[in-house]
């Protein structure tokens, strides 16, 4: 840590999240036994801080995708199960909001990694400021507010990709499988509803056919999210009712995108 006290202009519980998903990067892809360094530093008026690890690395290929969301290591490189592959896309996002940066180093497989996030300070004689108070409005620039329903039996995965949405300004929910997603979209009635297909109870193709059921579900925005990504599947997904098809992973600029544009019931398009 540095010897001199660094003052930030961040939220704590953000920061938190940022440097919890860097290190649970590094400590999945970290050998037993392996070492993960954290450092933090004052380079001017930058605060700059560095996880660091010796473990398998990244392939040269990737490691400009890293950050998409749903972005994973190869199957073959993975140490462990059950990535999200959504937390650095969470972790990118949380900096970029705190005008701040970050990037990832590896000089390849085996040879470790580091993440470096660099965040503007306040001078030391400064009174850190009192939370602020944002208003929003829409110029047309981003997705107008909506109300949106994520579901997704991986319960991190759906939490991370609600928050991720809510920081845009959405009003976002979650639910874990097939029964809850079909039971809360009829009581809380969302504009939009992104799911993944293979869900337990009943899957997604059959909650996005008891949404059109309801008179009141014709104009949901529905969005398949899925790693499922055959033609038969996208055909299954159309003859459904959804609107759009994704196949992770999907870049989240892609998904706002869709939720800039998108709109649900009329002139619905065929699988894609």
């Amino acid at each position: 840590m540095p010897a001199e006290t660094v003052y930030l202009d961040a939220d704590p519980a953000r920061m938190a999240q940022v440097f919890g998903n860097l290190l649970t990067n590094a400590s999945k892809y970290t050998q037993r036994g392996g070492r993960i360094e954290l450092e933090a530093a004052r380079v001017g008026d930058t605060a700059v801080i560095r996880v660091r690890d010796n473990g398998i690395g990244i392939p040269p290929h990737q490691v400009e995708a890293i950050f998409e969301m749903f972005s994973q290591l190869d199957q073959s490189l993975e140490r462990t199960r059950g990535g999200l592959g959504i937390g650095l896309t969470l972790a990118r996002r949380l900096v970029l909001l705190h005008g701040g940066t970050i990037s990832v180093m590896s000089d390849g497989e085996s040879a470790g990694t580091t993440f470096e996030v660099r965040l503007p300070v306040l001078a030391t004689d400064e009174v850190p400021l009192p939370p602020r108070i944002e208003t929003r409005s829409y110029d047309g620039t981003a997705p107008a507010p909506r109300r949106i329903l994520v579901v997704d039996d991986n319960r991190d995965a759906a939490t991370t990709l609600a928050l991720l949405l809510s920081l845009e300004g959405h009003d976002t929910t979650v639910a874990y499988d097939g029964l809850e997603a079909r039971d809360k979209a009829r009581a809380w009635r969302p504009d939009v509803m992104i799911l993944d297909l293979g869900l337990p109870g009943i899957n997604g193709y059959d909650v996005c056919r008891a949404v059109r059921q309801d008179p009141a579900g014709a104009d949901v925005l529905m969005v398949a999210l899925t790693g499922w990504g055959q033609d038969t599947d996208q055909q299954r997904s159309a003859e459904a009712g959804f609107d759009v098809h994704l196949v992770k992973p999907v870049e989240h600029e892609h998904l706002r995108d869709i939720l800039l544009a998108g709109t649900a019931g009329r002139d619905r398009p065929g699988p894609g």
